[in-house]
């Protein structure tokens, strides 16, 4: 239908009287033509206004900045493109792309404009700038329809014309209509679209900018016409700006202005410099990094279905629509559904499509449409070929994302209509210094093509890698890798390696995956740094930025820090990465930051990081914050493993690592001295604590008194005290431990609360607890002074069911003290379990077991020969420890037999009765 090529429309659409407005008045104006993005009706206008106008100017909705290279842009690339524009400074990152396919009207406007011999000029702001800030995402699309923000308008459109969404009202109004009077439609379609409402502060500045270009080209332009090609939304903005600038003439579509002088632009930038009439383009702030890049596209990215924010569905259909007409892109749509279908092994016969084509043509002739749209195809495709219930929308009624669980014949339907299009650069399109960085550097190191066919000299076509990261040029391959993808570039996944920084794995193994997209992937890229050891850092920092407080994310940061090779460009990474850990709320959390920094500060002899400033900052400031942490946190019940873990991770780094955090090893003492004898703290936390003094060396930490024995009930370590007591009571208080700014992000665990005081708990102290000490008592018996001081009380929660969580806390930080250091703490555990009655120790066996869990086999088995020594007793304590059945069972049994045997003896039943 040659209505309908693109070499313009032999019917004409309405273009006929923007030459008549241009030539009226002063002969000197602007047409202003609204459009829609990626609409092949609207192309077709643009297209046919400039061969009837033969503007001067053409003035289009676009990225200012790229004026200066329009050539670049008009090159002979395979569409669809996309003009992908970055911009971060301190305090913002900002991305966007704007699509360009064969019908976009923009495309065409520059196409058909440089043609015809007119100069051609994006007039909007770039896409950094703040004004595109005010939408709300950071991943944008600059061309997503401003319509959509005005939804109640288009509501009311859609309800008045009977349709479920705004593609569909828009294919009917103005994709298979006549074009005789489509200006016309589309000038009272946005003006109801824009209505009365103000814009946002970002479309306001936006229009004023646009409107400053209009005055400018018109002064330019002498006695031709300059047509201005933007949204819809923003025409009768743009019309209104420009009308109290001159003088407004021919109504309707066509507005004449006449330029008014004084428009406080700036100098202008680039080709137009010389030009002091025309706008300057706004330029980033000092520091910032910013620039746009042409990457190639596809037709599955500009496609709604695929969650695109802007533009038609079903890319593939327009593109038929745009080269063939309506008719045979309705019938296109069709056969590629009944290929897909046929293509998978669905059955769908010659009845069924011809049922299809019968409903769609009827929905057609019902909907008032001259011939089938897009929707109407599709409904009668879905109302002849499903039969099923469906369990969601169809997703052209919505315009939402195919989703999880959609019937399999409407998924094959929305991948017809989306098409398989992909774009490609012209060889001659510049390319930001990344690629060439990349490039460079496979080939360099051999590392294969993911692409899978040859590059001239550049590396072979891919394979499986399996590195050595002992190996120098392995590892630097490695880093390579890893670095590649942090940026997100496809071509190689990672099946094997180091997950954090406690594997002790050497070895990596990659694996090539799909390559689609890497060439727009390594563009992309680009707008983190002209080089790949630079790129990657700086998207770790967005990486770690967007993660905030939560630990997760920041452990993994530091890891890939290292696997990329933290070198000069990590610097500022780890640096806000050691500020960020100050206000991690959750002390297990932090515990998995500690302990990925400090085993790489620690063993790390792979990636360069052991014993480094880099890690250092990381280490102590994670250091300090679990004491912050831990000292506020009360209630609670059971064992939670990753506090125990952030605690044991604290006294590692302050035995192993002693002068990177703030915190000493004797203010660490102390403070856990006050958390062993809260008794509002956890049970685990009190146990770890008490292990944690002895774990680093307390000297007032029990000491071996003989095998008969125990710790009594008042002993301290010396300057230490209860939380709640006046720092007169108790000694001076360490600030260098707990004293720090007031933390917002600090939050104490109050779901489970202490218990009342419960006069009748016995308290496990000690073998000479005395009757009625109830919790929170203290033995006011002075240590002895000739021991320096005293002896560290061992005060384990009351409760035979909370004992097993103190003493997993205890083992947990203590572990090798029990099992290889002194025997007191052995003999102090030893008189805390055998003061518990029978009925006490079976209800805290479970607990008991869980505890005794952290040792390994060969030291259960050597606590139990240590156990045998200090009661005099000979045996196996292997044996000990081998059982017929489950030792919570057997101890069950036990316990019934003795409540029998009592039963039986007190009504004189038992054995000894009747002998």
């Amino acid at each position: 239908m040659t209505a309908y090529t693109t070499a313009g429309a032999a019917a004409s659409p309405g273009a006929g009287r923007y030459a008549e407005g241009a030539g009226s008045g002063a002969g000197r104006g602007a047409v202003f033509l609204g459009v829609r993005h990626h609409s092949p009706a609207c192309a077709r206008l643009v297209a046919h206004a400039i061969e009837t106008l033969r503007p001067a100017y053409v003035l289009v909705e676009g990225p200012a900045d790229m004026n200066d290279r329009l050539d670049e842009l008009l090159l002979e690339h395979r569409l669809p493109v996309a003009v992908f524009s970055h911009y971060r400074d301190a305090s913002r990152i900002a991305t966007s792309w704007a699509p360009l396919c064969a019908y976009s009207p923009e495309w065409v406007a520059l196409r058909e404009g440089r043609a015809r011999g007119a100069e051609v000029r994006f007039i909007d702001l770039p896409a950094w700038h703040p004004a595109f800030a005010d939408h709300g995402v950071q991943y944008t699309n600059r061309y997503a329809d401003a319509e959509a923000r005005h939804a109640e308008a288009t509501r009311r459109l859609c309800a008045h014309f009977a349709v479920d969404s705004v593609d569909a009202l828009w294919d009917g109004l103005f994709e298979v209509t006549d074009p005789g009077d489509l200006s016309d439609r589309l000038a009272a379609y946005f003006d109801v679209v824009r209505g009365d409402a103000a814009a946002d502060p970002g479309d306001q500045a936006r229009e004023a900018y646009m409107a400053s270009w209009v005055r400018a080209a018109v002064t330019e332009a002498g006695d031709r016409p300059v047509l201005v090609v933007t949204g819809g939304f923003h025409r009768p903005a743009l019309r209104d700006a420009v009308e109290g600038a001159g003088r407004c003439a021919g109504g309707g579509d066509a507005t004449v202005i006449v330029h008014s002088p004084g428009s406080g632009a700036s100098p202008p930038e680039g080709p137009d410099a010389a030009a002091p009439g025309w706008p300057g383009v706004p330029a980033p702030v000092a520091g910032a990094v910013g620039g746009s890049y042409l990457v190639p596209y596809s037709f599955g990215q500009l496609d709604a279905f695929g969650g695109y924010q802007s533009g038609m569905p079903s890319p593939g259909y327009y593109q038929e629509l745009w080269e063939s007409g309506p008719e045979a892109a309705a019938q296109g749509l069709l056969r590629s559904v009944a290929g897909r279908l046929r293509s998978r092994g669905i059955v769908t016969s010659t009845a069924d499509l011809i049922a299809a084509r019968s409903l769609s043509q009827g929905l057609a002739l019902l909907r008032g449409h001259p011939c089938e749209t897009r929707i109407d195809v599709l409904d009668g495709l879905a109302g002849a070929l499903i039969g099923d219930a469906l369990e969601q929308p169809l997703p052209w009624t919505t315009r939402r994302p195919l989703g999880p669980g959609a019937h399999p014949i409407v998924a094959e339907m929305v991948a017809a209509g989306c098409g398989t299009a992909v774009g490609r650069l012209h060889p001659d399109t510049p390319l930001p210094p990344l690629v060439h960085d990349v490039a460079e550097q496979c080939a360099r190191l051999n590392i294969p093509n993911p692409s899978g066919a040859p590059t001239g000299s550049g590396p072979a076509p891919a394979a499986d890698l399996d590195l050595d990261l002992t190996v120098p040029g392995d590892l630097e391959r490695s880093r390579v890798l890893h670095r590649l993808r942090i940026l997100g570039i496809p071509g190689f996944a990672r099946v094997s390696g180091p997950r954090d920084g406690t594997d002790a794995s050497f070895t990596e193994s990659w694996e090539p995956e799909a390559a689609h997209g890497r060439e727009a992937a390594l563009i992309e890229a680009g707008a983190y740094g002209a080089r790949l050891e630079e790129a990657a850092p700086v998207a770790l920092g967005e990486r770690a930025r967007a993660a905030g407080a939560d630990a997760g994310p920041l452990s993994r940061v530091l890891f890939d820090a290292a696997l990329c090779g933290a070198g000069p460009f990590c610097t500022d990474l780890l640096d806000s990465l050691a500020q960020q850990v100050e206000g991690i709320p959750e002390l297990g959390a932090l515990g998995d930051v500690l302990a990925t920094a400090l085993a790489l500060w620690r063993h790390d002899r792979v990636f360069g990081l052991a014993r480094g400033r880099l890690l250092g900052g990381v280490v102590g400031a994670a250091t300090d914050r679990v004491f912050w942490l831990a000292e506020g946190l009360h209630g609670g019940t059971g064992v939670d493993f990753a506090r125990l873990r952030a605690l044991a991770a604290a006294r590692d780094a302050l035995l192993h690592a002693p002068e990177l955090p703030t915190v000493t090893r004797e203010s660490a003492v102390r403070a856990a001295g006050r958390i062993s004898r809260d008794p509002r703290a956890p049970a685990h936390l009190r146990g770890a604590a008490f292990g944690l003094q002895w774990a680093l060396g307390d000297t007032g930490a029990p000491t071996r008194t003989g095998a008969s024995e125990a710790p009594r009930a008042g002993d301290r370590p010396e300057g230490a005290g209860t939380i709640g007591q006046s720092p007169e009571a108790d000694g001076p208080r360490d600030t260098a431990a707990t004293s720090r700014p007031k933390d917002t992000n600090r939050t104490h665990d109050t779901t489970a609360t202490s218990r009342p005081k419960d006069t009748n708990r016995t308290h496990y102290t000690t073998a000479t607890s005395r009757p009625g000490d109830t919790e929170g008592a203290r033995d006011t018996t002075a240590a002895p002074p000739d021991r320096p001081g005293g002896t560290t009380a061992v005060r384990p929660p009351a409760g035979a069911d909370l004992l097993g969580d103190w003493l997993a806390g205890l083992f947990a930080l203590a572990r090798e003290e029990v099992t290889h250091g002194d025997d007191a703490l052995l003999d102090a555990v030893d008189a805390i379990v055998s003061a518990m009655t029978e009925d006490e120790f079976l209800v805290g066996l479970p607990a008991l077991r869980q505890a005794f869990a952290f040792f390994p086999p060969r030291d259960r088995e050597r606590i139990a020969e240590r156990l045998l020594e200090r009661r005099g007793l000979h045996g196996s304590a292997r044996s000990l420890l081998r059982t017929t059945a489950d030792p919570l069972q057997l101890a069950r049994a036990k316990a019934l037999e003795e409540s029998v045997t009592r039963l039986l003896t007190r009504h004189g039943l038992g054995t000894e009765t009747h002998r």
